[in-house]
């Protein structure tokens, strides 16, 4: 595979796809069908990186920088994902995650992992006071933090012993 920068001061042979797209000019490149073949999904996942998730509908509009947004993403994280464009508009709707070919689903589950956090408290090391407002320092699966709980609405029962901590921090 070869990889060309391609711009107003001539073409610039590449060792590799950059990290980001060059502020002038475009990306080509060039491969043996084969090759392209064995290294599709690597070479996809590269150029998503530089471009963002792109949505060709069915009218053959292509949308770019499409975002995926979970509609229930504690309840049922895997239904109902709208597939939103850069105008905050929906373009598409999808019922079921685990309906979608595995391409798919495999491609929206890495886009959910790159932006959404929700680590899991697994110890609370200290509360600041039992009333609120109050600080509470906690130990997660990401490491340790603290934050400020506002008011006792900002802790949800979710059943089966789990609660859902909702802060600012």
């Amino acid at each position: 595979m070869r990889i060309f920068h391609i711009h107003s001061s001539g073409v610039q042979e590449l060792t590799a796809l950059p990290a980001q797209m060059p502020a002038q000019g475009f990306l080509w490149v060039a491969c043996a069908r084969p090759a392209f073949q064995a290294r599709l999904a690597e070479i996809q996942g590269r150029l998503q990186a530089l471009i963002g998730l792109q949505l060709v509908d069915l009218q053959g509009r292509i949308h770019d920088n499409v975002t995926p947004v979970r509609a229930h993403p504690l309840s049922a994280p895997d239904e109902g994902i709208a597939l939103v464009g850069e105008d905050g508009h929906e373009i598409a709707w999808i019922d079921h995650l685990d309906r979608q070919p595995e391409a798919v689903r495999s491609l929206l589950q890495e886009e959910f992992a790159g932006r959404e956090m929700m680590p899991t408290v697994q110890r609370v090391v200290s509360v600041s006071t039992f009333s609120t407002p109050s600080e509470w320092t906690v130990e997660t699966d990401r490491g340790p933090t603290s934050f400020i709980l506002k008011s006792e609405e900002d802790i949800r029962r979710l059943g089966e012993g789990r609660l859902l901590i909702a802060s600012s921090h």
